[in-house]
């Protein structure tokens, strides 16, 4: 009598846990591969021929390379506010760059009124977790937990040695402003030390007060450090395979310190330049990083529930890792193309056709308004300021994503304009005295030839745009 009295409970139980779970189904899983100071032209598929990278081109070849892809700023912290909060950093003060202890004064850091991509899908039933690099501030007050992660394990500030001394099992090359016995160019010691004075100081305090953290503990961590962030990644999705989840892997490779693991210094051990062998082991280990959440993917039978995008925060400093941007003008830092554009991928397999190659404009918002507008019960702020890219990538919108891109750093700005750039590398207290400068990025990729004065009302129309963009903006909070 009692086992049939149960049976109607059971059955309720399991027509709500079938509820559950095709609610869970039209809610795709988020994540986020972010590289950390990759260049543009260091990817197989965007042409680098000398460092495989195939995991990474999987992404590609599974979904669609956008050509002309790009981040809210040309260094890590205004690119990551922008990427978070799906905004231009600039319209809430997120101007500037927080280096070393600035990371860890009061108020510097993501203000709490942005709305994240972590906390948007978080309060529609979303997983959320952070696992990498946050570099939004370094106090209590800005901690992943309180923008919406339920997960942390990663370092709060811009940067982390990948192992700390005594450096085992890695080639360590390090920045110092004075080589020893008064040597210039590199200094090599009988240990796998390598000193260089070509930048022309030293190595940045990256551990200082930035300890591995898991939640708000920091923790003993004895593996390579891309190794360890692709352990947690795999554990993440294999934990949370049962619900949507949103993942954002913010690798600190191939940010410097410069320090590759043995086995990839000797899969590279034919370049003989040290400088670029320890960058390409760094490189490589991402690559295969990325292979293994790839694979984590598969074995939970997630593939064709996730969205995967991978991206880096800005260009690479080519004199300092070696990372090309070519065929891209400048690097990191600066706000001519190769600064700003980075490579950009993204895949969503039994959605998105296979093997594109998308040349519009398209910007880090994007990937905000794509988890929001694939998932049912998301709502995003109105305020972000990127598109669904879904429709464009599959044929449904012949438009253009982004007519026109903004960014700013004190006197270094830009405007993108359809296919004309408007440029301008001035100071940061001496805004004005930089002459502006104008490209056709239809002819001139490369940003070689300045168009200012051959096309006077071409400049006269994108600065008198860049002003009515710039009056948008809020003074720096920092």
């Amino acid at each position: 009598m009692k086992l049939v009295e149960t049976r109607p409970m059971i059955a309720l139980l399991l027509t709500a846990v079938t509820a559950v779970l095709a609610s869970a189904g039209q809610q795709p899983n988020v994540i986020i591969l972010f590289a950390d100071d990759l260049g543009y032209g260091e990817l197989s598929c965007q042409g680098n021929p000398e460092i495989p990278t195939p995991h990474i081109d999987s992404i590609a070849a599974n979904g669609v390379r956008f050509t002309d892809g790009y981040v809210a700023g040309p260094n890590c912290s205004p690119s990551r506010a922008g990427l978070l909060t799906g905004r231009t950093p600039t319209r809430f003060g997120y101007e500037f760059n927080p280096i070393g202890a600035v990371n860890e004064h009061p108020g510097i850091g993501l203000p709490a009124a942005e709305v994240t991509i972590a906390e948007t899908l978080q309060n529609a039933g979303y997983t959320t977790g952070l696992i990498g690099k946050w570099h939004q501030g370094g106090t209590a007050d800005f901690h992943p937990f309180r923008h919406g992660f339920d997960e942390f394990f990663g370092f709060m500030h811009e940067g982390h040695y990948f192992v700390p001394p005594p450096y085992d099992g890695v080639t360590t090359m390090l920045r110092r402003k004075t080589l020893p016995g008064g040597l210039s160019g590199r200094w090599l010691g009988n240990k796998e030390l390598i000193y260089t004075d070509h930048m022309g100081g030293n190595e940045p305090d990256y551990d200082a007060d930035n300890p591995i953290t898991r939640g708000g503990q920091p923790v003993v961590e004895t593996e390579y450090l891309t190794d360890a962030l692709t352990r947690e990644a795999v554990d993440f999705i294999d934990r949370h395979d049962d619900k949507p989840f949103f993942l954002y892997l913010a690798y600190n490779a191939v940010h410097s310190p410069l320090q590759g693991a043995d086995a990839y210094m000797e899969k590279f051990s034919h370049i003989e330049d040290i400088h670029r062998r320890i960058f390409a082991a760094m490189l490589a280990n991402m690559d295969d990083s990325v292979g293994a959440v790839m694979t984590q993917l598969r074995k939970s039978g997630l593939e064709e529930n996730t969205i995967v995008f991978f991206l880096s925060d800005n260009g690479g400093p080519t004199r300092e890792l070696t990372s090309s941007n070519l065929p891209l003008r400048g690097s990191k830092g600066q706000m001519y193309e190769g600064g700003l554009r980075v490579p950009f991928m993204m895949q969503w397999k039994g959605t998105i056709p296979s093997g594109q190659i998308y040349e519009k404009p398209v910007s880090s918002f994007d990937i905000y308004a794509t988890a929001a507008a694939s998932s049912e019960g998301v709502t995003a702020p109105k305020q972000i300021e990127g598109v669904d890219l879904i429709p464009f990538v599959t044929g449904k919108n012949s438009s253009t994503p982004h007519k026109t891109l903004f960014w700013r750093q004190g006197g270094k700005t830009a405007i993108r304009h359809g296919d004309w750039k408007l440029v301008r590398m001035g100071k940061r207290f001496e805004p004005g005295k930089a002459k502006w400068e104008l490209y056709d990025l239809s002819k001139d990729i490369s940003e070689e030839i300045n168009l200012a004065k051959s096309h006077p009302e071409r400049l006269v129309e994108l600065v008198k745009l860049w002003e009515q963009m710039n009056g948008e903006m809020v003074e720096p909070l920092f």
